[in-house]
Formats: C-alpha cells, structure tokens, sequence
C-alpha cells in the first residue's frame, strides 16, 4: 500500500506550481538519489541540507499522516551523498494528540549521515485567538534577482542556480542581516511537496542569506537546523528574514523568521561551525 501523505501545498492564484527546475531528488527503489538542485555549496558530490530536511520530513509524515507535523530538529553528522541515500523512521513516543518520531539517514554503504527527531500535534479549530502580527516582506515590489551563494567551493549546478529569488525594496544579496523571498523545486519527481516539506529548503538558507562574509573569506557550515512551523505556509513562494551571530571562539547562529504571503508561518535556527 502507498504511504499516505499529507495535503500539498496550495498554490497561490496565478503561480505556476514549481520553480521550472528538475526536482531535488528522484526515487529509486526507496533510495533519494540527488538532482542538480540537490548539490549544497561546500562539496559537489554532497547535498545542500535543505533539500536533506524536506526528504526527512516527508518520511516523517508519511509515518504518522493523521497529526501534523510542526517540529523538525536536523542533526548532521557527516556530508550526505547526492548518490543517495535512504531514510528509516520510528515512532519514539505515541499519543492521541502529540506524537514523537525519529528518522536516520545512511548513505548507500549504510553508515549513518544524519539523523532528525519530529514532534507532530493534532490540529483542532479553536476559533479566533489574540497573537502578534507581523506582516509580511513586500512580495509585489520585491525584484528579481540571484541567491546569495551561485557559486561554491566547485563548479557544478547546485542549489543557488536551481532556485529562484526576489528582494524587497532595500535588500539585496549582500552580506548582512538580509530578508529574502525564495522559490525552490519540488522535492521529489513527479509529486507534490506538503507545506511543511516546502518551507525546509528556504529553513536551511539561513546562514546564506544572513551570512557576514563571504566564502572567501569564512566558510559557515551548520552542522544542525531546527524548523518550527506554527501554520501550513500557502504557495511556493515563501520568505525569510534573517540574521547571523558570529563569535571570534568559530562558532555562530543564524536565525530566521519565516514568512508566506500572509504572515509568520515559523522559524529556523542553525548552529554554525565557522572556519
């Protein structure tokens, strides 16, 4: 039987419904074999992480379909092959309205790459609730323009080429504190990515959009990435407003608001290895 599956993403009105680009992965017998997308910036035969957490996260969910999943807490251990590589999940703790999962990644001689812990909650309609609003980052007036990071430490197509992103008025990709909206693939050929699994991608960028320096001169590897989403993000447009903290003992965090066209969908936090 087919693993169920949350709902997709819903596109906004008018928006096509993927970045134009080859998928991130496609499925070989259970094993997620990389596209060019899928390339991260550091090493060409390995995996940008953000394409790494939606393919854990889609397995999580698929392993418990009825509640939602809101937590995703990435740990990695070593590079993940592009090659590929598979996933096995667990339920660590079973509960009518909260359940707890695991999932471990091992590359194709089965050493373990990474690992993720996921909390799903059951969703219930409680009415109108009193929160802080913060509106989102201009979509219509942002403009065209490239990822932060085109270029790595290789000369092959990676995700900084794959994705496509705007800036609004008064940003731009330099370093700094730097809101974004991106668009990415889909995750796997030929299906369509849940909310949560859309919003991992963008999650991951976080200390490439909000990076202080350049690669020439630092790099700024996350060896972890928890994402929290708070509501299902609509459309495959989605943005991220987001800030480094660099310390001279080489360790940092990069930290970001998530946003949708209709305001805050989450957060994003990464710890940083800086060399």
């Amino acid at each position: 039987m087919a693993d169920p599956r949350p709902e997709p993403a819903v596109p906004t009105p008018g928006e096509p419904r993927d970045a134009g680009h080859a998928a991130f992965f496609r499925l070989e017998d259970g094993l997620y074999v990389g596209n060019d997308p899928a390339r991260g910036p550091w090493d060409a035969g390995a995996c940008h992480g953000g394409p790494v957490a939606a393919a854990l996260a889609r397995e999580l969910e698929g392993l418990v379909p009825e509640l939602r999943l809101v937590r995703l807490t990435v740990e990695l251990h070593r590079p993940v092959p592009i090659a590929g590589f598979r996933v096995a999940v667990s339920t660590t703790r079973a509960g009518r309205n909260v359940v707890a999962t695991t999932a471990v990644l091992t590359d194709g001689d089965g050493r373990g790459c990474a690992t993720a812990g996921g909390l799903h909650l059951r969703a219930a309609e409680v009415g109108a609730l009193p929160t802080v609003a913060e509106p989102p980052p201009d979509f219509d007036g942002a403009a065209p323009g490239p990822f932060p990071i085109t270029a790595g430490r290789h000369d092959l197509p990676m995700f900084g080429t794959a994705v496509e992103a705007r800036y609004p008025p008064g940003e731009d990709g330099e370093p700094g504190p730097t809101t974004l909206w991106l668009r990415t693939p889909a995750i796997v050929d030929g299906e369509e990515p849940s909310p949560f699994q859309v919003v991992c991608p963008l999650a991951d960028c976080g200390n490439a959009v909000s990076r202080n320096a350049g690669l020439d001169r630092i790099g700024f590897v996350n060896p972890d990435l928890t994402i929290t989403v708070v509501r299902p993000p609509q459309g495959r447009w989605l943005a991220s407003r987001a800030r480094s903290y660099w310390e001279q003992g080489g360790i940092g965090l990069a930290d970001a608001t998530l946003f949708d066209r209709h305001g805050v969908v989450g957060r994003a936090q990464q710890t940083l290895l800086l060399r």
